[in-house]
This record gives C-alpha cells, structure tokens and sequence, in this order.
C-alpha cells in the first residue's frame, strides 16, 4: 500500500515538472484544421490488395488527430498524400544444415509525397525507400504465412506511423 503511494507521488511530480518546463509533443498537430486526401497508391507488385492495407493503416493513423481530416475526395483538400508500392522481395537470411531457408527479410520498397494543394509547395517526399522485416520460416506453411502476414503488418504499421509523424513535423515544425 505504501509502494503505491509513493509511486502515485512520483507519477504526479513528474507531470507537474513535465508541464511546468513547457513541453509539447512534436507529434500532436496544433495548428488550423486541415484536410488531407490520400490516394490509393499504385501497386506494383503481385501482393494483391497490399495499397488497401497501407491505406487503412494510413487511415486509423491520420484518425489519431482531431485537427486533420481525411476526406474522400481530392476537390476541397489541404494536402494531398501519395504514394507507390514498387516492389516486394523476400530474400532468404539463412539456412539449415540441411540447406533449407529458415529465415526470411521482407524487403518493401515505396515511394511517398505529401503536397499542400493550395500552394502548390512538397512538404515531403521520400522518392526511394525499403522498409524490411525479418520473419521465421516453419516446417508449417500455415505458420510461415502468418509469420510473413505478422511482418507485413509491421511494416505497413511502422510505415503509416512514421509518414504520419513527418505529416505533423511537416505541418507543425519544432521552434
């Protein structure tokens, strides 16, 4: 009983100190309310419905914030995010005495830009970039597929995260 309330103490001189000094999170947009449209991105690739997928990750992203908007349509936007799935590649990591893949590096490249549509200005543009995680292959294919599925959820996820992030950073640069 004791432990927690010492805990509950620290827990509230930490916050008092965070806010007193100024703090801000850099990735919590405070700006206007803007409106961004984001394309279906071209998939190059045979992974079907793989731009679906960054899509709804881009999604439940951008719906973290209440100043930016996703909207439907590209008519009436602020910004305008794009982007290309190139290619998808599955490179073996290594092997078994018996000379069968054990491991895998899914390798995902892309290329992204966000656009203000008013001004005509690129706030970012990643023109080439591979995204990659390993996974394990089993003896199980049912295994080694979600093991495959799991890394490509990473992915996408570490993905939409870090293009929603240099969205705020971009729309809301630190002082």
């Amino acid at each position: 009983m004791k432990n927690t309330s010492i805990l509950t103490s620290i827990a509230c001189i930490a916050l008092l100190i965070t806010a007193a000094c100024g703090y801000h999170n850099p990735y919590v947009y405070t700006g206007p309310d803007k409106s961004i449209y984001i394309t279906s991105w071209k998939n190059r690739t045979s992974e079907l419905q793989l731009e679906s997928e960054i899509y709804q990750s881009l999604l439940q992203w951008f719906q973290k914030s209440s100043s930016l908007r996703v909207v439907s349509e590209k008519d009436g936007a602020d910004l305008i995010l794009g982007g290309e799935i190139v290619s998808i590649d599955l490179p073996s990591l290594s092997y078994s005495s018996n000379n069968t893949t054990r491991e895998v590096k899914l390798k995902l490249r892309i290329r992204y830009i966000l656009k203000d549509l008013k001004s005509g200005e690129i706030l970012f543009q990643e023109p080439d970039t591979v995204r990659t995680e390993e996974y394990v292959i089993s003896s199980n294919n049912s295994i080694t597929n979600t093991n495959e599925d799991e890394a490509r959820e990473i992915i996408i996820d570490e993905l939409s995260q870090d293009i929603y992030r240099q969205t705020l950073l971009a729309l809301n640069p630190p002082e």
